[in-house]
Order: structure tokens, then C-alpha cells, then sequence
């Protein structure tokens, strides 16, 4: 029995010390080296004061910036400790009255728009918490944004402009646009 319980206890020390010390410490450091903006969360600072995340979705409902994709995360609204949709289905009566609400509130908040609503902006994504929408998503926020903002619509236009990605190597993905960036733009725009 002896010749069998050293090497297993030499064994889970060895493995432990490898996989839950020298491993976390080697990816973390490489991590660090080679993406050390990542690896700290991709915070953004503004006048030495951490806003936000371009990695994480936050909850904006002022009528005066731009709406993000709506967040099913519990709690509270874009919680990165409670990622995850809300797994309901295309048919259940939920899903469907909490997408009328989103498009009520759209409605409510630029009356005068009749434009279809992007679907981005009444459904939340898988993760509940993405910082992006698309451009067609920015698109019909703008006229909102810039009657409330008191700016011209194209000055906007120019904000989404500036802050569309386009696709993953070209090939991937969809163009969007990051919501707190623009968002910080405009504080930065209506200031002046």
C-alpha cells in the first residue's frame, strides 16, 4: 500500500504545482507581455478616472447617447460575474413582450421615427453583454441624439463614422460600433 500512496501524493503535488501555479503564472505572464491592454481589461481612462470597459456592454437610458444592445444578465443590467442570454425562445410570450417594450421605449424616446428598429437593439446577445451594436443600430439613433444634443445630425453621423470596425480580417463578422466610445465623443462634442 506504501508503494502505491507515495508516487499518488508525489504525483498530485507535482500536477498541482504545474497546473494550478506554473501554468496560471506563464499564461498571465505572456498575456501581460503581449497584450498588456487586454489583459487589464481593456479599461478606458478619461481624465485619469476608469469609465469603463470597450469589452463590456453598460446600461445607457439617457435619450441623449447612444442605446447599447439590451442585457439580460441578472441582477442588474451587463453584470460580467452573471454572463449569459436569457434562453428564452423565438415563440415564448416573454421574449416577445420584452422586445415590444424595448420597441416601446424606442418609440417613446424619438417619436417622430418610423424607421424599422434594428434587432439588435430589442434583443440581447448570448453573453448579455456586449459594448458593440451595429452600425444600422447607431443609425437610427442619430436624429435622437442630435435634436437632444442641440448638434447637427451629420456631426453625429461623423461619431458613428469614426468609431465603425469592420470586419474580422476582413472576412468575419459584421461592421459595429463600440456604445461608450461614441458615448464619450459626445460628451467631448457637446462640451465644446
Amino acid at each position: 500500500m506504501k508503494a502505491l500512496i507515495r508516487p499518488a501524493v508525489s504525483l498530485f503535488v507535482v500536477l498541482t504545482a504545474v497546473t494550478g501555479v506554473v501554468y496560471p503564472l506563464a499564461v498571465t505572464g505572456v498575456a501581460k507581455a503581449a497584450f498588456p491592454n487586454q489583459a487589464a481589461g481593456s479599461l478606458i481612462v478619461q481624465d485619469g478616472k476608469t469609465v469603463g470597459s470597450s469589452l463590456i456592454g453598460q446600461n445607457f437610458t439617457d435619450p441623449k447617447y447612444f442605446w447599447g444592445r439590451p442585457s439580460a444578465t441578472s441582477p442588474m443590467a451587463y453584470n460580467g460575474q452573471g454572463s449569459g442570454g436569457s434562453n428564452l425562445g423565438p415563440l415564448n410570450p416573454a421574449l416577445t413582450d420584452a422586445v415590444k417594450g424595448r420597441v416601446d421605449a424606442l418609440r417613446a424616446a424619438d417619436p417622430g421615427n418610423r424607421a424599422p428598429v434594428p434587432v439588435d437593439l430589442v434583443t440581447a446577445s448570448a453573453s448579455g453583454l456586449d459594448p458593440e451594436i451595429s452600425v444600422a443600430a447607431a443609425h437610427y439613433q442619430v436624429a435622437r441624439i442630435a435634436r437632444l444634443r442641440g448638434l447637427a445630425p451629420e456631426a453625429v453621423e461623423g461619431i458613428v463614422a469614426r468609431h465603425t470596425q469592420g470586419r474580422l480580417f476582413g472576412l468575419l463578422g459584421e461592421p459595429r460600433v463600440n456604445v461608450l466610445d461614441m458615448n464619450l465623443e459626445l460628451q467631448r462634442a457637446s462640451a465644446t
